[in-house]
């Protein structure tokens, strides 16, 4: 059984962006906007912010109260769709309820949209075109990727359809590239036979949500298994994190497998410093993708 660490790929990431940033007279900005005080959310930008700092990004970290006003949100970011110094946007997600998550992100300039959530972006994914990739499916397809897994013709099946991670995630899969080529299943709440749809898998990919869902006799053996999701349960120790697979089980028939947490998790956070520094070229004039 193959494992497939994310850390180390992250590594080799950020290492080539650092050593792109420093080459800039200018440096990449992003800008980090957090509504109330979800712990888990704040632990996330602090891991983002980490990694700027870490490759010579800019990062700015605006907070704003639980009850601040959904008009006085929408305001700031087109302050910072105006700010020469912010090349891109990220407001973290999920946001506390009565906000309106689509409208603030579409109000995000599509250019400046690091996540990659904003509906241009998306439709450019799936048209097959250069666009800003949502951070997690373009980490899932960077660590396919590096450990040569072949999807070329292989039957890729991914349990859960949001507009996250499983439908850009089908979308890039799909494409005639590498990673991609692939035969795509995308499963759900209101899938039936989910079980021997998952079991006909030469690559699962799990990010449904919901911890420990996946069993053995889910995955077929000799299968590869990505697991996207990060989930906080209680044990005897406390808190743990886990994923969506129930790894110990799992991993005993598969023959690649991400573990939780060091699989996904840190390619998400190098695809959001590689979207950025991507934004950053396109608007100094580096690059074409506000015109491809």
């Amino acid at each position: 059984m193959k494992l497939l660490d994310g850390n180390s790929l992250k590594k080799e990431i950020l290492d080539s962006l650092r050593l792109k940033i420093s080459t800039y007279s200018a440096k990449p900005g992003l800008a980090v906007v957090l509504i109330g005080d979800n712990p888990a959310s704040h632990a996330y930008i602090k891991m983002k912010r980490k990694a700027c700092d870490l490759i010579g990004i800019r990062s700015f970290f605006y907070h704003f109260d639980l009850h601040v006003s959904q008009s006085k949100v929408l305001a700031f970011i087109e302050e910072l769709n105006q700010n020469p110094e912010v090349h891109g946007i990220l407001v973290q997600l999920p946001l506390p309820p009565g906000y309106d998550e689509q409208k603030i992100i579409q109000l995000i300039r599509p250019e400046k949209d690091v996540d990659g959530f904003h509906p241009i972006n998306l439709g450019r994914v799936l048209a097959g075109m250069d666009a800003l990739v949502p951070c997690t499916p373009a980490g899932v397809c960077a660590l396919l990727k590096a450990y040569h897994i072949q999807t070329e013709g292989k039957h890729v099946v991914i349990l859960g359809r949001s507009n996250i991670v499983g439908k850009p995630l089908a979308a890039l899969l799909m494409q005639k590239s590498n990673p991609g080529n692939a035969s795509v299943t995308v499963l759900h709440s209101k899938s039936h036979d989910l079980e021997s749809l998952c079991q006909q898998a030469d690559i699962l990919i799990a990010a449904i949500g919901q911890p420990l869902f996946v069993k053995p006799s889910m995955v077929k053996p000799g299968a590869t298994v990505i697991d996207v999701g990060i989930n906080r349960v209680e044990n005897s120790s406390g808190q743990v994190l886990v994923g969506d697979v129930d790894f110990d089980s799992v991993c005993q028939q598969c023959e690649a497998i991400t573990p939780v947490p060091g699989g996904v998790g840190p390619l998400t956070i190098a695809m959001l410093m590689q979207n950025t520094v991507k934004a950053f070229e396109s608007q100094m004039g580096f690059s074409s993708l506000s015109d491809a």
